[in-house]
């Protein structure tokens, strides 16, 4: 059992989602757990529906099932389970409801796979790819000697994302090198510039068909009894994220953390600290009672305990009060919220918003 980084999408902007996408699609696991959240389950499929491409066996496990009967979701997972022709499973796992259903579905998956069963194609793009895809499909498989879904690897190549092609150079450098590949689809990107599609449009045309399908599989799964069941959370992202209240609240925020992390870390620290060095005499005493060499006693007390005793009393409290409060800042949802307030400048610097966090 692999853990990977959590990602939105296989279509990698960040080194943790590359981990994920070149573990799914290159190392051939047996089986992929998909995990949802039932709250937002439409956003969701989008990956779902990208791993189902690149990969054989694929359970969907649907979590958060208690928020979404909080916010008044219903959710027919047994329709989903029927569009997708794939396990669907709902859980609640911090109160582990529903979590050996998720192996149920492992095996019904190798059972299929052992049996050969081919699962119908749910992403079908449009005609003018599908045409490109027929085509570039003999180049790829011959190249490729079983070794990848040729469907998923020709829209892929079709595609030409540059940090998706290092990955096939690393893992499937027989396609990277092969000639006949490479003529094919010199041959289709020629065809396409003079009918005037860039790659652009075939890149945005491949990324809306995964929208859409989505949408498409979610009508008459997910049911909101309360249609305005989000508006607390829409109510929150206008003032957390407008350009008016976003920054001076974000600065706040993170200002008032780090005020109560070193404010409230100096009593603890010098209480610490009073305790710890009183015990520092003590033990200084009755090393001197018990006729311990001044050497000995100076490297253990003096220098080991006495290290020992300013690392806990100066580092403990900051980190006992800032952990929990990032943690608190988590679970309300807030920081999020800063990565996508501080996107646009870190992308600046080639990176993206979630790396503020750990800035």
């Amino acid at each position: 059992m692999v853990d990977i980084p959590g990602c939105y999408s296989l279509m990698a902007h960040s080194t943790e989602e590359e981990v994920a996408r070149d573990f799914i699609c290159f190392e051939n696991p047996d089986a992929v757990v998909t995990v949802c959240d039932a709250t937002c389950l439409e956003r969701n499929l989008n990956l779902v529906l990208q791993i189902m491409e690149a990969a054989d066996c694929v359970v969907i496990c649907v979590n958060l099932m208690d928020e979404a009967k909080k916010k008044r979701i219903v959710l027919n997972l047994d329709v989903l389970e029927e569009r997708l022709h794939a396990p669907v499973v709902g859980t609640t796992a911090r109160s582990k409801k529903g979590l050996n259903q998720i192996y149920q579905g492992l095996r019904r998956c190798i059972k299929e796979r052992e049996a050969e069963y081919e699962r119908p194609i749910l992403i079908r793009y449009p005609e003018y790819i599908e045409e490109a895809i027929e085509k570039l499909a003999p180049a790829v498989e011959e190249a490729s000697e079983g070794r990848a879904k040729v469907r998923w690897l020709c829209a892929r190549l079709l595609d030409a994302n540059e940090n998706l092609m290092g990955a096939v150079r690393n893992y499937l450098k027989s396609i990277a090198d092969s000639e006949e590949v490479k003529t094919c689809l010199t041959e289709i990107w020629n065809d396409w510039r003079e009918q005037g599609i860039s790659q652009e449009k075939v890149s945005d045309d491949m990324a809306a068909v995964f929208i859409r399908k989505a949408e498409d599989l979610c009508r008459g799964v997910v049911v909101y009894e309360n249609k305005a069941y989000n508006w607390k959370d829409r109510k929150l992202d206008r003032l957390f994220t407008s350009k008016a209240t976003g920054f001076p609240i974000m600065f706040l925020v993170l200002l008032g953390v780090f005020w109560l992390t070193i404010t409230g870390a100096n009593y603890p620290s010098q209480l610490l600290s009073n305790v710890l060095f009183a015990i520092e005499d003590r033990l200084t005493i009755a090393a001197d009672a018990a006729g311990v060499p001044a050497l000995a006693s100076g490297l253990l007390i003096h220098g080991v305990y006495r290290v020992l005793a300013w690392v806990i009393s100066v580092m403990l409290p900051p980190m006992a009060i800032f952990f929990p409060l990032f943690t608190l800042l988590e679970d309300f949802g807030y920081l999020p919220r800063v990565a996508f307030n501080l996107d646009r400048c870190f992308k600046r610097c080639s990176a993206c918003g979630k790396q503020a966090l750990t800035m």
